[in-house]
């Protein structure tokens, strides 16, 4: 719903004098979504809509869609021109001079800048300075509802009981035939999302020894993807309970194919727990403090771990990403290292804390889901927080 009120509230709350949300043929996702466009609208002409911080919005529209904004509230000003759309825009915002748009500063953070840099250029020649609406979009893009919320513990379940499937047909597997591929250990993970009513934009990555140190693996496809006793094994999985507007769970742990982890393992994955230790540990203490958090600041800490243990060249992505509806959301992403996120980090959002090193033998990640609660109060969702390895072979 559209809650003209709660985003003016914002607007006072961020000291914005409006919001122009801006579209053509689909190019800004953001907007359509806080504008409740249907889904999988794209339109075939420019359309906007200003929000004051006080007072009723304007609807820009053309005269061949003129009712595309009709849902809203608000006065409707048809053009057909694009004189008259110039015009209609600079009327639109008025004295207002301090607006929102979903715009970057110098493309800073990709993820917001939807607007095209003529259409800024416009509405700063109104004498109106432009600024970046990524706390906007934070706040009413990526805040989960109570029943989202739900959703994400019930795919929380399933995510963290898939270990347990995928740990237990590798032993079994290398107890009966001596060896199993990462593509069956796959297969063994999306049946159990299937059976538990689940869905993914992406099958999980199953990763042995050098594979395992390729961020972005695609299960399957490396030169040895043969998994036996000896190997190591990282697992990234991610899913969503099968229905609108449900919100994903993602995870990633590592186990070892045999009964005891030899040292080389344990040290990499000790400091990788540590760095994400730390970064739960930032955002606690920030909330407990009642303290503003950005996004760049969770990876400084964590970062900062692996880059003191030496790692810190083998530490090549953010360390983590909002999540809500998408698996990569479009709220507040935990980077300092691919952008300078400088969202903040909101009440009852959700993101991952991810650090990993990867080196040429093999690769570490220890993944963690975020949820801040509406009092500030953090949760570590997903199950128990990996502490070890997984001696595979003898736990399983």
């Amino acid at each position: 719903m559209f809650d003209l009120a709660d985003i003016q509230k914002a607007l006072g709350e961020f000291g914005l004098d409006g919001w122009l949300l801006y579209d053509f043929r689909g190019s800004n996702i953001l907007a359509q979504r806080v504008l409740q466009m249907p889904e999988g609208f794209s339109g075939s002409r420019r359309y906007a809509c200003f929000v004051p911080a006080v007072g009723q919005p304007f609807k820009l529209v053309h005269r061949i869609e003129s009712g595309v904004l009709d849902h809203l509230p608000g006065e409707k000003i048809v053009y057909l021109k694009w004189q008259e759309l110039e015009s209609a825009l600079k009327t639109m915002v008025g004295s207002a001079r301090t607006i929102a748009m979903e715009y970057s500063p110098r493309n800073g953070n990709p993820y917001i800048s939807r607007v095209d840099a003529g259409t800024v250029e416009l509405v700063r020649s109104f004498g109106c300075d432009v600024v970046s609406s990524g706390d906007l979009i934070s706040l009413f893009e990526s805040r989960l509802s109570d029943e989202q919320l739900q959703s994400h513990y019930e795919a929380s379940l399933h995510t963290n009981a898939a270990y347990g499937k995928a740990w237990s047909f590798i032993a079994e597997q290398i107890r009966a035939n001596g060896r199993v591929e990462e593509k069956a250990v796959s297969d063994v993970i999306m049946q159990h999302f299937a059976e538990n009513q689940m869905t993914t934009y992406h099958p999980p990555i199953v990763g042995t020894g050098p594979n395992g140190g390729d961020p972005h693996y695609e299960t399957g496809t490396g030169s040895d993807t043969i998994i036996r006793e000896g190997s190591f094994v990282l697992i990234d999985l991610w899913a969503k309970m099968q229905r609108p507007g449900a919100v994903y769970s993602d995870l990633t742990r590592t186990g070892y194919v045999g009964t005891t982890v030899p040292p080389q393992y344990s040290k990499i994955f000790d400091i990788v727990a540590a760095a994400r230790d730390a970064g739960i540990s930032k955002v606690k203490s920030a909330f407990a403090a009642k303290q503003l958090l950005q996004g760049w600041q969770i990876d400084d800490a964590v970062r900062a771990v692996i880059e003191a243990a030496g790692y810190g060249q083998y530490f090549c992505h953010r360390t983590g990403h909002n999540m809500a509806q998408e698996t990569h959301g479009n709220g507040t992403h935990i980077d300092n290292l691919e952008t300078h996120e400088t969202r903040r980090i909101l009440p009852r959002t959700l993101f991952t804390i991810e650090p990993g090193i990867y080196l040429p033998e093999f690769g570490v990640r220890s993944e963690v889901d975020i949820y801040i609660h509406k009092d500030g109060t953090v949760e570590v969702t997903g199950g128990p927080i990996q502490t070890e390895v997984v001696a595979i072979l003898s736990e399983y």
